[in-house]
Order: C-alpha cells, then sequence, then structure tokens
C-alpha cells in the first residue's frame, strides 16, 4: 500500500513523508513540482527508511492534474491508502492589489485540484472499503483577516468540505480529516530565522514534524478535524471576536513588516 504525499519536496510534506516511512512504513509516491528537490528527497527517503519511494514531478494547478495522477498510478499498480493533500501558497496581499494570476494559482490549487482528488482517490477507496485522507486547512478558515481573504476563504472551503466528505465516505470505511494549524514554522510566511525561532519558542508557531506527528495520528484515528497546539484553541475564540478597530491596526502593522 502507498501514502500519496502532494508538496512533498520540501516543508511540511516532506515531514509527512518522512513519518509515514520512518515511524508507519508505508511506500511513498511524492508529488511536487520541484523536480530536482523531489527526486533528491526520494532518494534518501527511500535509502534511509527501506520503502519504495516514487518521486513525480507534476504541476498540481494543472485543470487535468487529478485525473493525470490518478492514471499513473493505476498504469504503475499503486493503490494509494493514504492521501496527503498538503500542497498549498501563501500570500499578503489585498484583493484588489493582488495579479489575477495568483489568484488563480491558490483557487486551482487549494479548490479545484484537492477536491477532484478527493472525489477521484475517495471514489477508489470507497470500492476498496478501507483509506484515508488528510486534506491541510488553516486556523485562519474561522477568521476573517485582511490581506488573506483568498487563502481564508479557500482554508474554509477546505475544512468544510473535509467535513462533509467524512460524513458521505465514513460509511464505507473511508476517513476524511482536515488539519487546521495555525502557524507553522516553514519559509512560508517569510519571516526571518530569527523570528521564526521566537515564534516557536513561545508557541505561537509549531514545528512541522511536531504538527505531522500529532496530524497523522488523529487522521488513523479516524477524527473529522484537528487543530494542533493548545495555545490555538486559546486565541481563536479571542481573535474571531476582535473589535474592528484592532483588526485594522493590526493589519497596517502586517502590510508595513510585509513592505
Amino acid at each position: 500500500m502507498y501514502a500519496l504525499v502532494t508538496g512533498a519536496s520540501q516543508g511540511i510534506g516532506l515531514e509527512y513523508a518522512r513519518r509515514l516511512a520512518s515511524f508507519y512504513k508505508y511506500d511513498l509516491l511524492l508529488v511536487s513540482n520541484q523536480e530536482k528537490e523531489l527526486a533528491q528527497v526520494a532518494g534518501e527517503l527511500g535509502k534511509e527508511h527501506g520503502v519504495k519511494a516514487v518521486p513525480l514531478y507534476m504541476d498540481l494547478t494543472d485543470s487535468d492534474a487529478a485525473g493525470r495522477l490518478f492514471a499513473y498510478c493505476t498504469s504503475n499498480s499503486i493503490e494509494v491508502e493514504v492521501l496527503i493533500n498538503n500542497a498549498g501558497v501563501f500570500f499578503y496581499n489585498d484583493l484588489t492589489e493582488t495579479a489575477e494570476r495568483r489568484i488563480d494559482l491558490m483557487l486551482d490549487l487549494h479548490v479545484r485540484t484537492l477536491t477532484k482528488m478527493c472525489r477521484i482517490f475517495g471514489a477508489d477507496m470507497k470500492k476498496r472499503g478501507h483509506g484515508y485522507i488528510l486534506n491541510m486547512s488553516s486556523m485562519s478558515a474561522w477568521m476573517a483577516l485582511p490581506g488573506i481573504s483568498t487563502y481564508n476563504a479557500t482554508k474554509s472551503y477546505i475544512l468544510n468540505l473535509s467535513r462533509s466528505l467524512w460524513y458521505e465516505l465514513h460509511p464505507y470505511g473511508v476517513s476524511v480529516t482536515a488539519v487546521c494549524p495555525g502557524a507553522v514554522d516553514t519559509g512560508l510566511y517569510g519571516l526571518s530565522p530569527n523570528l521564526r525561532k521566537l515564534a516557536v519558542a513561545i508557541k505561537v508557531s509549531i514545528p512541522p514534524a511536531d504538527l505531522v506527528r500529532i496530524a497523522l495520528k488523529k487522521m488513523f484515528k479516524g477524527k473529522k478535524q484537528i487543530m494542533p497546539g493548545a495555545v490555538n484553541h486559546i486565541f481563536l475564540p479571542l481573535i474571531k471576536h476582535l473589535p474592528d478597530f484592532v483588526v485594522f491596526k493590526a493589519a497596517a502593522k502586517i502590510s508595513k513588516f510585509q513592505k
């Protein structure tokens, strides 16, 4: 049986691949649009953990990416028991100031391709009567914040799609889990190394390995949704009910920092 991980060449995706190979002993199908890095990661994971690690270079924003990926699995006798929809992008900018191509990129990756992946691979798992799907959402799925409107909206879509799919597929032995972390210690947000270390030290940000360990454990237990990090459960109700003037001030400071 294989675990398929998208965005597997670095960051959280790489941690998912590493954990699935080292602890759960799954063979891997690793998908990314970083061809050189992906080949290196597959070689290292396969050798280190004694599993098959197949690298597949693919742009998941292509309209037919999900179908081509499933066809690749079928033609190569790769039966996917675990699907990790991890690939994603992040940018901070007001919607009206964002280039249309960047909006399309996020919508294609977070909404269209992810939905098709769930449909195609979910149907195959349903037929077999067993399988796991993990979709990376975000704590921001519950928030309305300026500068990340498209990101928030797509992560909210992922959360609600996953919850609905859990009900649709659970009776057939297939579990769907939405993972909703707060800040994760990766290069996604463009922070300096010092700020990243500080964020981890004060528990505002979580290391990718810790996130992945918790997420996979809960996924295999069939949880519908999880939000790793106790501090996030404290912050979320507060952030959701911030007065408008506080949101505007925070957005102005973040915008200045981004520039």
